[in-house]
């Protein structure tokens, strides 16, 4: 029940992030924009934990663990998918990170000797064909160059996101729990988000509007804070390969919210190249539902 709450928790809350990323993207630099998001979460799981006296710190040999998933799911990563809404629709980007299935696949093989199954590859080829139909009008036909950065900063960002991952992983198999973790990494991700924008000369603009802020806040509070926190109990319970088979769902929620909300037309092409990026992501746990398993599997124990 526990691993089913945390599945569709995450599906429902992360699916609805990326309009309220796009809702972020114009007169506030993205780098301010994601250093918002994140020192306003870091903020938030310090003080509760530490009123809650569950606040603790990592050991010494453990920081750069920590440091390291901070760069990678808390700042760098959103640096891309914030970029990437200025040239793509918000549900395209979420059609691209779907692909962390694949992604962790082969980082799981890269990093934990976990072997990768033929089925990995020909989900990938499914999955890139999909994407090529979804971005076919506006990569293929007029080769725009706009398109093109969106593809390339998403599947960066996807990327950032799947090594966050191995990190995170690592770091509960070390006995650091998700929110210990969270907490410590979004801190560490907001201060190197400030020394970006000092480096970079960006000029730190305050909230234009309620509308801002409004995302500003559901972004840190659900999309980090709730968000990170039951995607990485996730990670920690049942493993980084069946935990990204969240990300096949998230497309559903977002073309929908970009339909409603960006305008996004749905063309006979893309709804083909949609059903086949889900599709393969779905052949990646093809044999677990031939045999009728659950694709939320029982807990298991720091899986390392």
């Amino acid at each position: 029940m526990i691993n089913i709450l945390l599945f569709a928790s995450t599906v429902l809350i992360w699916g609805t992030t990326w309009i309220a990323i796009t809702m972020q993207v114009g007169p506030v630099p993205v780098l301010v924009s994601v250093f918002y998001r994140f020192a306003t979460a870091g903020i938030i799981m310090l003080v509760a934990l530490s009123l809650m006296g569950k606040l603790k710190r990592p050991a010494l040999k453990h920081q750069p663990f920590i440091v390291a998933q901070a760069l990678c799911l808390f700042s760098c990563n959103f640096i891309c998918f914030y970029t990437a809404s200025s040239y793509v629709h918000s549900g395209l980007i979420s059609v691209i990170f779907s692909l962390a299935t694949i992604y962790n696949a082969i980082n799981a093989r890269i990093f934990f000797g976990e072997r990768v199954k033929p089925r990995t590859f020909v989900a990938g080829a499914i999955g890139v064909t999909g994407l090529l139909l979804l971005f076919g009008p506006d990569i293929l036909g007029k080769f725009d160059a706009h398109s093109w950065k969106g593809l390339g900063l998403a599947a960066l960002g996807t990327l950032f996101f799947s090594l966050g991952n191995m990190v995170s992983r690592r770091n509960s198999a070390a006995g650091i729990s998700p929110v210990t973790a969270n907490a410590w990494g979004m801190g560490y991700g907001a201060l190197f988000l400030l020394v970006l924008i000092g480096i970079t000369g960006t000029p730190i603009v305050t909230p234009p509007d309620a509308r801002y802020i409004s995302a500003m806040l559901y972004l840190a509070v659900f999309g980090s804070v709730v968000g990170f926190t039951t995607y990485l109990m996730a990670v920690s319970r049942i493993g980084s390969a069946k935990a990204a088979y969240m990300t096949v769902l998230f497309p559903v929620v977002a073309l929908t919210l970009s339909t409603l909300y960006e305008g996004y037309q749905w063309t006979p092409m893309a709804m083909i190249g949609l059903t086949l990026t889900l599709l393969g992501n779905l052949v990646m746990f093809a044999p677990s539902l031939r045999r009728g398993t659950p694709a939320v599997l029982p807990a298991q124990t720091k899986q390392a």
